[in-house]
């Protein structure tokens, strides 16, 4: 079966191609999918493929092979990133207040072909397969948590995705057993002083010299409260304040994000984010509103759903394509699913030749990636109904 399927791959390639171009022209942010969606769910149709529609934009489509057997569901995001695209490539996208700078566009591509090649295959096999196109991945609390709300992981027995990923080279694979993810949660201070003449700093209360040394303090949770064997982050992305260069502001606001695995020490830093706020505050005569918003919950695969992986990619791409990866503090709302059901989640390289990262405006993915990932989902929901039937 593996040679037939990459034979039809190697046919399904331009189109797996064309899908994800389409898609990257035409990007669309989280619940806002509404093209996306009608795309997806017209191809599925046109498979005859059943789709109801979840969490607004999204897609469950069951696809039932032969009587009896078990139910593996396949999952792909399908939102963009509110972000102006950079660099002239002919498929450019032509909404400027967005752009799949994460890969999403070649997800949704990939699990197209899966549904495909397994619908050409349905009386080859027992069980469902069930096709989750996924709303909102970026924006936190996420589109996952809303489709489980409303029952999409009803019956499913195990779950698999995967994340096209350029640190790792085009065709291979990386994945973790148990914490893969971390928590990606958010924080935002608004840190209030007393406005006043950039001449005459004494009769004011400078919240940018209070926020520049928030920024300082903040730091040393990781260095000093932290046990240096455990893996935590704290970064400020955002920092805004003032008009103009002669002028102390009244405020600062600042974000940021804090990346953990444990929710022990999740709980430390955002109480030492919180403690430091106010006494450095406090030291120079300012206030400071504290926000704090817990994210997805880290991403932990379950044991033998990645040994389940690791053979199919040993059967289908060979076992030199696995690489050693280490867990990254990089968040992903796919963790919901896997507290709910077993499964795993995996990166697929696509870096050959890409040299901007992940949610870079010039980010692009290498498509020689879209044939081999489709037959690994393919085979992931082969084997795991062969071996449920």
């Amino acid at each position: 079966m593996i040679e037939d399927l990459k034979k039809d791959i190697k046919e399904l390639t331009p189109l797996l191609i064309e899908w994800r171009r389409d898609f990257h022209r035409h990007p669309e942010i989280g619940y806002e999918e509404h093209r996306t969606s009608s795309v997806i769910r017209k191809f599925l149709e046109d498979l005859d493929i059943s789709v109801k529609v979840y969490a607004k934009t999204g897609l469950r489509a069951v696809l039932k092979g032969k009587p009896g057997g078990g139910t593996v569901a396949l999952r792909a995001d399908i939102d963009a990133l509110p972000l102006k695209e950079e660099g002239d490539k002919e498929y450019k996208s032509e909404n400027p207040e967005a752009t799949h700078a994460c890969g999403h566009d070649g997800h949704m591509a990939i699990l197209m072909g899966t549904a495909r090649l397994l619908s050409q295959r349905k009386e080859q096999f027992k069980g469902k397969v069930i096709f989750l196109f996924q709303p909102s991945e970026e924006i936190i609390p996420g589109g996952a948590k809303k489709m489980i709300e409303e029952g999409v992981l009803e019956g499913v027995d195990a779950i698999f995705g995967l994340h096209l990923w350029q640190p790792l080279p085009t065709g291979t694979v990386g994945i973790v057993k148990g914490a893969m993810m971390a928590q990606p949660d958010a924080f935002s201070v608004t840190v209030k002083g007393k406005g006043g003449h950039g001449s005459m700093p004494h009769t004011a209360v400078d919240p940018i010299l209070v926020a520049s040394h928030l920024v300082v303090n903040t730091q040393s949770i990781v260095s000093r409260n932290v046990d240096p064997l455990k893996p935590v982050v704290v970064s400020f992305g955002t920092v805004k304040g003032g008009t103009i260069y002669n002028i102390i502001p009244g405020e600062v606001s600042l974000t940021g994000t804090v990346r953990t695995f444990d929710p022990s020490l999740q709980s430390l830093v955002e109480r030492r984010l919180k403690e430091i706020t106010e006494e450095t505050c406090k030291a120079f005569g300012a206030t400071a509103e504290f926000q704090y918003e817990k994210g997805y919950p880290p991403l932990v695969n379950h044991e033998a759903m990645v040994d389940l992986a690791l053979d199919v990619v040993k059967k289908t791409l060979g076992e030199e394509r696995i690489r050693d990866i280490d867990p990254v503090m990089g968040g992903e709302d796919f963790a919901y699913f896997l507290e709910k059901v077993p499964g795993a989640f995996l990166f697929f390289g696509m870096g050959d030749g890409m040299e901007f990262p992940h949610h870079h405006p010039a980010f692009d993915l290498d498509e020689k990636a879209l044939p081999q990932a489709a037959l690994l989902m393919t085979g992931l929901a082969l084997e795991f109904l062969q071996r449920n039937e």
